[in-house]
């Protein structure tokens, strides 16, 4: 029989770090944008015993035996995001956002074929043709960015571009980006010039399923994303498409990109799709989009710069040389950590420093927003964030700064204060 003793008899160290960190995420505020809480019920499923099965292939086609329930559970959670999206195929395999970017590629590029997406220094991702990275490496990444003046995407750019360099694949999304994206004109630009249409949501996925952002679906050819930002769930990724591709994303998932599933995250997933379902779901998400408007303009009228000038979705830039032409957001990341806000730094258009330095911090509240926060609140954590950053090298300023924040988080935490951090 398995050891069946509890974590802290087996491991006492390991224990402590876990119930250290449970303490971190009770007593901070949380604003990075792809960060969560997840509910009891995904740990549960995570830390099931679903961990314990091996099962390369897909349901009904595997390389190993005593998968039916495998099977069973992989289906359920494929057939819950057609449902939640209204897609027509699922892969629910890929461990995360960047491998399920990863099998997409696989599946319908060559290596050397011309791909069109986002600056990664305007809101692009690595996998968008950083050259550090696969997607760089294997593919001739052309670029669009946003416009100087409004820092919103120029569709006449982008068709501009994509006429130029005839792409095979066209990638619409982001990591940093607050407006909202045109499918349609996206689509339309790839169907002018043969190009296939992927849309990286891993960003926006929650804030689509619970109906808070226009959809991707009906315009993308296949749909990634990351089902640990705003959907809550484990952190893994998914791919969306439709059904003439789902048999070359499925082997480009495996056994192209990765091998066997992590069969307790899949479960998870699936967990968490059947809570995206739901009206109070939907409720959260409006409340996401509500406070993160709420935040930007709040800081706006306080005299801090906000790239395009607010936000349609979970996140926003702040430019801080609105607040001291000197500092950098890793500077300005580090120092709000010390009060327990937690943020990360990060490049905003047309940045003069490096993105190890960066110019701006990137805001996103879907977890402040899962601890119950409304308007009010974060208007008021937005003020704690300009206090803390104008009063650097106030000792007597950031103590009262990290007293009010101590206050907020301990009245909107995500966890019980009895909760040791593991189910």
């Amino acid at each position: 029989m398995t050891d069946q003793r509890h974590l802290a008899e087996v491991d006492a160290a390991m224990a402590g770090l876990i119930a250290a960190d449970a303490e971190r995420q009770r007593t901070s505020i949380h604003l990075i944008a792809s960060e969560n809480f997840t509910s009891r019920a995904v740990m549960q499923a995570s830390g099931s015993v679903f961990t314990n099965k091996y099962s390369e292939g897909y349901p009904g086609r595997r390389y190993y035996e005593g998968c039916a329930v495998v099977d069973q559970m992989e289906d359920l959670a494929r057939d819950r995001a057609k449902s939640l999206f209204g897609a027509e195929h699922a892969n629910v395999q890929p461990h995360s956002g960047a491998q399920a970017n990863m099998g997409t590629y696989f599946s319908l590029l060559d290596p050397g074929d011309v791909v069109l997406g986002m600056r990664l220094d305007q809101g692009g991702h690595l996998t968008h043709g950083s050259h550090v990275n696969f997607s760089g490496m294997l593919y001739r990444f052309e670029a669009y960015g946003v416009d100087p003046s409004t820092e919103r995407v120029d569709m006449d750019e982008v068709r501009k571009v994509a006429l130029s360099v005839r792409p095979k694949m066209i990638v619409a999304g982001f990591s940093a980006y607050s407006r909202i994206l045109d499918w349609e004109a996206f689509r339309g630009i790839a169907d002018e010039v043969g190009a296939l249409l992927m849309v990286d949501a891993a960003h926006i996925i929650g804030l689509v399923a619970g109906g808070a952002h226009p959809s991707p679906i009906p315009y993308a050819h296949v749909t990634t994303a990351t089902t640990h930002k705003a959907l809550r769930g484990p952190r893994g990724g998914l791919i969306l498409c439709e059904e003439r591709f789902g048999a070359d994303i499925d082997k480009g998932v495996f056994p192209n990109a990765q091998g066997g599933a992590l069969n307790n995250q899949i479960a998870a997933k699936a967990v968490a799709f059947h809570e995206a379902s739901t009206d109070e779901y939907r409720a959260y998400t409006a409340q996401i989009v509500a406070n993160a408007s709420a935040m930007a303009d709040s800081m706006t009228a306080d005299g801090i710069r906000i790239v395009s000038g607010g936000t349609d979705n979970h996140l926003f830039l702040m430019d801080l040389r609105s607040i001291d032409d000197d500092l950098t957001g890793r500077d300005a990341a580090r120092l709000l950590d010390t009060v327990g806000i937690t943020v990360n730094f990060n490049t905003i258009p047309f940045d003069p420093r490096p993105p190890f330095k960066a110019t701006g911090l990137r805001i996103g509240l879907p977890a402040a927003t899962t601890c119950g926060m409304k308007e009010d609140e974060v208007r008021r954590v937005g003020t704690l964030v300009a206090r803390a950053l104008r009063g650097r090298g106030d000792e007597a300023e950031m103590a009262a700064v990290a007293g009010e924040v101590a206050e907020l988080a301990s009245a909107f935490q995500p966890y019980p204060v009895d909760f040791p951090g593991h189910v």
